[in-house]
């Protein structure tokens, strides 16, 4: 049974002008140590595709917190919710703290996709209790 369905479009250069505002500042409050550890090492080889992945990862996070319907609030938080690949190459969602307890209180389920094209990065994301 479908818990919840949550959609969201970033666009990357407003990603990008908030990295130039802010620096380093803005992903560290956006993605969680792993996801840090992997847009540092894009960046630093390729600027560009590290701004495709902090977009792509805050339009997965924004995504999903449509989809569990709780948006920005606890106990939702950027850090607690984080997007990596499984082998293979699809996206999954991995969560940390109080929020993965309220998430498997509830017996949910996550299933989610990103692409990011040019100057937008956008998700899909569908939650689904398992009976």
């Amino acid at each position: 049974m479908i818990y919840g369905i949550g959609t969201d479009i970033c666009d990357v250069r407003r990603i990008q002008a908030s990295l130039q505002r802010h620096g380093e500042r803005f992903a560290q409050r956006i993605l969680c140590d792993a996801e840090l550890a992997v847009w540092q090492a894009r960046s630093r080889r390729w600027p560009e595709r590290g701004v495709r992945y902090l977009a792509t990862r805050f339009s997965a996070k924004e995504a999903f917190s449509k989809a569990v319907g709780l948006g920005m609030v606890m106990p939702m938080t950027w850090r607690s919710c984080e997007i990596l690949n499984l082998p293979g190459g699809r996206p999954a969602v991995r969560l940390h703290a109080a929020l993965a307890q309220w998430f498997d209180e509830r017996r949910l389920l996550c299933h989610l996709s990103l692409t990011d094209e040019s100057d937008y990065a956008a998700s899909f994301c569908v939650v689904e209790k398992i009976e």
